[in-house]
């Protein structure tokens, strides 16, 4: 498998996609994969059909997917399991991001910790479950409004002063918080919620336009709560593609620095997600769209 991916990888990365260099050296297709919903319901233990979560992360670095975003908390750890299972040895070129810093007590529980002690074991297990000696991208997942941000920071650039990680991201910060985390080490990308009907943080997205961080929306398409608008329906149905694909479109229109990574664990909704990108639309229908999402 991995030599036919290795191959149907390198075709797609050169299809023409817009590309975007994390870090500076980190060239990935902006269209990524997210891996969240490989896993058992609410985010926990395994997925009721393993092979099928292989297939759909095989299929999905075969579509140009070079960006593939995972958690230790995904499972806790089943995710990070089953990329390692479905990819390693990984195409030259895959950038695994991970994140650590969410304990999850149970199904559809998060609660942070940001000990710096905690986040150093998270990034040598992290390392263990990818099969990796470093990791390209690992975000915290989430500032422990009870740990000084500075202290959980400071773990991340002590394993990346020891060459466990490459790059650092956060993830659910304003653009103060990310000012602020960038006088302790660099950050190179940022994950919020984001897309065209939940366009909150808005702020952090110019922020990071403007000092080239990459933004990683998560919820891309609206996570659990969906997408509902039948303005955007008919606009969607009027070009013959469906809302999430419209969604998907508009953000890498939104701006330059976007990653959009959608998640699935259906093959179809896969390949339905990974085609647009080829999505083309005119200035005037944007800006019509832009208009009807915001009565939303």
């Amino acid at each position: 498998m991995a030599g036919r991916a290795a191959t149907l990888f390198a075709a797609a990365s050169v299809s023409g996609d817009s590309i975007f260099s994390i870090g500076g050296d980190l060239p990935v297709n902006r269209l990524g994969f997210g891996a969240m919903r490989l896993t058992g319901e609410g985010i926990w233990g395994w997925p009721p059909d393993r092979e099928n979560a292989l297939k759909v992360l095989r299929r999905a670095v075969e579509l140009g997917a070079n960006l593939i975003d995972t958690a230790d908390a995904y499972g806790p750890e089943t995710d990070e399991l089953l990329i390692a299972e479905a990819l390693y040895p990984y195409p030259k070129g895959l950038v695994i991001a991970t994140k650590g810093g969410n304990t999850r007590p149970g199904p559809n529980q998060w609660v942070p910790d940001g000990r710096p002690e905690y986040l150093k074991q998270c990034i040598d297990k992290s390392l263990k479950r990818l099969k990796l000696e470093r990791i390209d991208l690992y975000q915290l997942h989430r500032v422990d409004p009870k740990v000084p941000m500075e202290d959980s920071l400071g773990a991340l650039k002590e394993a990346q002063s020891a060459g466990k990680i490459r790059h650092i991201g956060l993830s659910e910060v304003s653009p103060e918080q990310v000012e602020s985390a960038r006088k302790i080490v660099p950050i190179v990308t940022v994950q919020n919620r984001y897309n065209i009907t939940d366009r909150k943080w808005d702020n952090t997205l110019a922020y990071c336009e403007k000092e080239q961080i990459g933004f990683m929306p998560w919820a891309p398409v609206g996570g659990t709560r969906g997408m509902t608008s039948a303005a955007l329906e008919k606009v969607a149905k009027d070009h013959g593609i469906t809302i999430y694909q419209l969604g998907l479109a508009w953000l890498l229109h939104r701006s330059p620095v976007m990653l959009p990574i959608p998640g699935t664990s259906s093959l179809a909704h896969l390949d339905e997600n990974m085609a647009a990108r080829k999505i083309q639309l005119t200035a005037e229908e944007w800006k019509t769209i832009d208009a009807l999402a915001s009565q939303t």
